[in-house]
């Protein structure tokens, strides 16, 4: 797993935030929890995104190409994308140097998910309070989709259930669907943890987030 400036989760800028700025990051987080735990629908889902994206002073958008933007790009909804998968232990970490504000920051394997896929590890961000993060890439990645890969959830950032929802007996149940782009597939002034090898698959994840045209 590496840092990259270039390649979402929503995400804090690798600028210094002022006192007003990390009011407005606040916010953002907020409604993006919110959006996640609300009973929409996809297409509900897709569009509340579509007006965070729009005009939240805290959009990974640049500026600039906020007043021409017309909605994020995704695959046609699939429902054969949604898979259950066992859960097996897992052990040791990652140290990740972010490259900004946030420094080394180290990820816990704590499950493998043997998904129909291939092997997805779930990590846990060892930071204050910590949280759930699977990230993954697929073999759209590069062509209809971000190159780094693609997240399914990072509960650091708001992003809980649709994407990955642990169910009982030890399985988690994982929709491609909502697979989105790290911050940094929109602009380079954000740094992103990427897939691990671990993380990557063969198959082509046609389902979620497209690769960002601004």
């Amino acid at each position: 797993m590496n840092a990259a400036r270039h390649g979402g989760a929503p995400t804090a800028a690798v600028t210094s935030l002022d006192g007003m700025d990390d009011l407005e990051l606040l916010d953002w987080r907020e409604r993006v929890a919110r959006l996640y735990l609300s009973p929409v629908d996809l297409a509900g889902f897709r569009a509340g995104r579509d007006a965070l994206f729009a005009d939240h002073p805290q959009s990974p958008v640049p500026p600039p190409d906020r007043p021409g933007f017309t909605g994020l790009r995704y695959f046609p909804p699939d429902p054969a994308a949604v898979v259950e998968a066992p859960l097996r232990p897992a052990t040791g970490e990652l140290a990740v140097d972010t490259g900004g504000p946030d420094g080394v920051v180290r990820y816990r394997r704590v499950a493998v998910a043997d998904t129909a896929w291939g092997p997805l590890t779930l990590w846990w961000i060892a930071a204050y309070g910590g949280g759930l993060f699977l990230p993954l890439r697929d073999a759209t990645c590069g062509d209809q989709t971000y190159g780094g890969g693609r997240y399914l959830t990072d509960t650091v950032k708001g992003t809980f259930g649709r994407g990955l929802t642990l169910l009982p007996g030890d399985r988690v149940r994982l929709d491609a669907n909502y697979l989105y782009n790290p911050s940094c597939a929109y602009s380079s002034s954000y740094a992103c943890p990427l897939a691990p090898p671990e993380n990557r698959v063969e198959v082509a994840l046609r389902a979620g987030e497209l690769a960002y045209h601004g």
